[in-house]
């Protein structure tokens, strides 16, 4: 085991914003095989092109985007004391949770073919969701995270967690929007 720690460490090292993709990567992807085999209830076949689409999502936008974005948080707001903390915490729920819950929604539509209104839709019906069902993952992992973990590890940290929190993310951002029409009708 200290053998896969010191390469991945190597690794980040030598590449980071590509060994953080490839976490994310990973992450998103177990995220998505967990939901669709323990909480999806629908009865659907396995769905291989939604386990791509996810895992595309963590290496091409979650991986990029959390390096940058915790580097540049960390830049800013150096040091571990209870109020930075607090407020790298608050900055993160407040700012970079919505943002991220539309680059997501917004990624799926993309590679799903989907409309402009598809995307409004999709972020009046579940983006309020997403993030408040983030707070009571994110508020206290981030405020282990801002506080112990070093910050060349935060990604992977965050990518530890995140794979539980992408079964919620995946069973979401593939949850069906109802048109207002349709739920009239019912």
């Amino acid at each position: 085991m200290s053998f896969l720690w010191t390469k991945y460490n190597a690794l980040l090292e030598a590449q980071p914003l590509l060994t953080k993709a490839l976490t994310s990567m990973t992450g998103f992807t177990l995220g998505d095989v967990l939901a669709q085999n323990f909480v999806n209830e629908d009865g659907a076949p396995y769905d291989v092109m939604r386990t791509i689409r996810l895992g595309s999502f963590g290496f091409m936008v979650h991986g990029t985007t959390g390096h940058y974005f915790y580097g540049m948080l960390d830049s800013k707001m150096p040091g571990t004391k209870p109020a930075t903390v607090a407020a790298k915490v608050l900055i993160d729920q407040t700012i970079w949770n919505p943002i991220f819950g539309c680059m997501f929604f917004g990624y799926l539509n993309l590679v799903e073919g989907k409309s402009l209104q598809d995307y409004k839709k999709k972020l009046e019906a579940d983006l309020a969701t997403a993030v408040m069902g983030s707070w009571a993952v994110w508020v206290p992992a981030h405020t282990i995270n801002f506080a112990f973990v070093p910050p060349a590890q935060r990604l992977l940290y965050i990518n530890s967690i995140q794979i539980g929190y992408n079964v919620f993310l995946s069973f979401l951002g593939n949850k069906k929007v109802e048109d207002a029409e349709e739920v009239k009708e019912l």
